[in-house]
């Protein structure tokens, strides 16, 4: 007698998987929002099972919520992740979500300051210490 696999899976289970489901590939190599840009969120980010205390479909970030980029990392090597902090959302699990470039519009523009501030130091280099 074998498993019968329709007793362990039930096909009407909507999975979610907001991470892989708009986009195959890889994403381009520069971001598109920098740490510290103020961003607003273009859709409900839902628990796609990766946060392991609620669960999978809880409404985790309402669309329109606005948050600052903390950081940006890779899942898969190939696609990129805003950890993003959203202040003052009421009835939310949690404050701090990871959301692709898709969920997101940007607030504000991105000034990189280290890159500001290095092509100051080379310009400064230039001028002052020509050979």
């Amino acid at each position: 007698m074998g498993v019968n696999h329709k007793d362990i899976v039930d096909p009407n289970t909507l999975l979610h998987d907001s991470v892989t489901a708009t986009r195959s590939g890889k994403d381009e190599e520069k971001p598109k929002f920098g740490v510290g840009q103020k961003v607003k969120l273009l859709e409900d980010i839902v628990n796609d099972g990766t946060y392991p205390h609620e669960k999978i479909g809880t409404l985790m970030m309402p669309k329109g919520s606005v948050g600052y980029i903390r950081s940006i990392g890779e899942f898969l090597q190939v696609i990129r992740v805003y950890e993003v902090h959203f202040f003052g959302v009421e009835n939310v699990p949690v404050e701090i979500v990871g959301c692709r470039e898709h969920e997101l519009e940007a607030m504000e523009d991105f000034h990189d300051e280290v890159q500001e501030e290095l092509e100051f130091m080379r310009q400064h280099r230039e001028k002052n210490y020509k050979k």
